[in-house]
């Protein structure tokens, strides 16, 4: 209990940090770093806080280091194709309207700074610390068996943060060690592809001193850094490299890197496909890590249909919800793998059992856990976002702008009923091996452009990678074809697996697609009749900005004040 509390309250106390990003004391004086590290609990509590910053898709489950950004409600699929978020006037905004500048920021994450140089600090003093005064102890051998994996621990997660604001920004400031005011104030940017190589060579030297889980460890605990996701950050930060954005010639031979990392975690055998839903669920084979976070109703609070949380959400922040969008679920085939579409004329669907009256029905049961729809039944509730319907109505006033509401994530336990209040826990998967397989899908088509290509050091093919994503979501398998169409039912797959996990905003980017992705977002009208049948309108809700200088973030101006050497800044702004 001691350590966590020494933990909250240097987690609480981040939030008057010195205004530099990468200048602050990580003990805030509560203690020194000599008797920060002179102990234990309190040396595992300050790895516990480089683990505080952690970045999830939704700010509300629990804060980045502390600290409550002003996009702490939306989550970034909103800033994509896929969503739209209630609150006209909120930051996220300002990546669909063309407000986005320099001055105006999204999610600039200039935080993971903070976790930067707290991973550097505890790297740097736990080489140092020496325990054998304790050696009497009963607890020595576990505390040592816990040691030895904690500066890996610290520096995958310092690559992880270093490829959250690669991804973002390109070149990035990539310090080592803990810097002085003046340090931190003169430091330059390392290129892109330097920035890869570090988080390479890190991983795969922490992947090879990491256990495969902490099950047989002291504490058996979970939500712990451990050699898959070792090899997970290495194989992302090599799928991102290879990819168009930082690729323009689609060199092959990066392809194949990241193929390598993506066969490398097949290999393993240490996770498989769950037929299950992976959010929340901490006993899923298929996550490598989650973020664990603790109990709370807020998710639901603002993302449920308003009817459906009894007055919780106040007045003022009613719109303040998560919408998918039509394009997103046309995106969803049928059961029987046929295409549907909304059009001004209504429904297309060449599936033979497809039914225009019930166009949710008989869906992809990705669909289903993604989205709630018009007809669908939900915690005793059935949805009714048709015309004059329960859940109808102007943003404002708690209706949905698109037709739809969010499912992915919400815990149905969750209520609001006076007298039957019920909280939840929100664990947020940072990574899951559905990902290392369309990774790998990706990269070997890309490298071989052979959608059958195996040899043998590459023993599965691209096509064999996709239909096992498809096969555990029980969709039809998808016959050998050319590249170019086997990429487009690639990016779908991509998109519908990983609905509302906070992919559709990067992978966009990194495909180079945006600029035909991000410019029309598409709602549903529907019109009850009075024999009880429907009418579908696709609607258009909103036109979007699109400049190309937004496939990377813009330097924070306030940042180019402080450190001119963080000049120049990206391309477009």
């Amino acid at each position: 209990m001691r350590t966590k509390y020494i933990l909250l309250t240097i987690l609480s106390s981040l939030v008057f940090a010195s205004c530099n990003y990468l200048d602050f004391d990580e003990t805030n004086n509560l203690k020194t770093k000599e008797d920060m590290y002179k102990y234990f609990g309190t040396s595992k509590s300050m790895l516990t806080h480089v683990y505080s910053y952690m970045p999830q898709g939704y700010q509300l489950f629990a804060t980045s280091g502390g600290i409550f950004t002003e996009d702490r409600y939306s989550m970034r699929d909103c800033a994509s194709d896929d969503g739209e978020f209630g609150a006209y006037a909120d930051n996220i905004q300002n990546t669909n309207n063309g407000n986005w500048s320099p001055i105006k920021t999204y999610d600039d994450s200039w935080t993971l700074y903070r976790g930067i140089r707290a991973a550097n600090s505890f790297i740097a003093e736990i080489a140092q610390v020496d325990f054998t005064r304790y050696e009497h102890d009963g607890q020595y051998t576990n505390w040592m068996k816990q040691l030895k994996y904690f500066p890996y621990e610290a520096r995958v997660l310092r690559a992880h943060y270093f490829f959250e604001l690669a991804r973002r920004y390109g070149d990035i400031a990539m310090p080592l060690e803990v810097l002085t005011e003046e340090e931190a104030n003169t430091i330059g940017k390392t290129p892109f592809s330097e920035v890869i190589s570090f988080i390479v060579s890190e991983c795969d030297d922490a992947a090879n001193n990491l256990p495969d889980s902490y099950v047989n460890e002291p504490g058996a605990e979970i939500g712990r850094v451990t050699k898959g996701f070792a090899m997970a950050v290495k194989s992302k930060a090599l799928l991102y490299a290879a990819s168009k954005l930082h690729n323009p010639s689609m060199d092959t031979e990066l392809w194949k890197k990241s193929a390598k990392a993506a066969i490398d975690i097949i290999n393993t055998g240490l996770y498989s496909l769950d037929p299950q839903e992976s959010a929340n669920n901490l006993d899923s084979k298929e996550v490598v890590l989650m973020r664990i976070n603790g109990d709370d109703s807020d998710f639901e609070m603002f993302n449920l249909p308003l009817r459906m949380t009894a007055g919780t959400r106040t007045s003022s922040l009613i719109p303040y919800s998560n919408y998918p969008s039509q394009n997103l679920v046309d995106a969803f085939e049928t059961v029987n793998g046929y295409k549907v579409t909304l059009e001004n004329t209504g429904w297309v669907c060449e599936d033979p059992a497809f039914d225009p009256q019930s166009p949710y029905e008989n869906r992809d049961k990705r669909f289903y856990r993604a989205i709630l729809a018009n007809g669908m039944s939900f915690k005793d509730y059935t949805i009714e976002t048709f015309k004059g319907g329960a859940d109808d109505g102007i943003v404002s006033q708690g209706g949905s702008p698109t037709g739809y509401f969010l499912r992915k994530y919400i815990q149905e336990a969750t209520s609001f009923e006076p007298g039957k209040e019920a909280v939840s826990k929100h664990h947020w998967v940072i990574y899951r091996y559905a990902e290392t397989l369309l990774t790998y899908a990706e990269s070997m088509v890309n490298a071989f452009n052979d959608v059958n290509y195996t040899d043998e050091t590459y023993k599965y093919s691209a096509l064999w990678a996709i239909n096992e994503v498809r096969k555990n979501a029980d969709m039809p398998l998808i016959p050998s074809m050319g590249k170019d169409e086997f990429m487009e039912r690639l990016y779908n797959e991509w998109r519908v697996e990983f609905a509302f996990e906070d992919h559709r905003f990067w992978d966009v980017r990194r495909w180079k697609i945006a600029d035909t992705t991000q410019r029309e977002l598409y709602g549903v009208k529907i019109e009850k009749q009075a024999d009880g049948t429907f009418n579908f309108y696709k609607n258009l809700y909103e036109t979007r900005n699109w400049r190309d200088c937004m496939y990377l973030y813009p330097i924070p101006q306030s940042e180019l004040y402080k450190n001119t050497n963080l000049n120049p800044q990206n391309t477009g702004w």
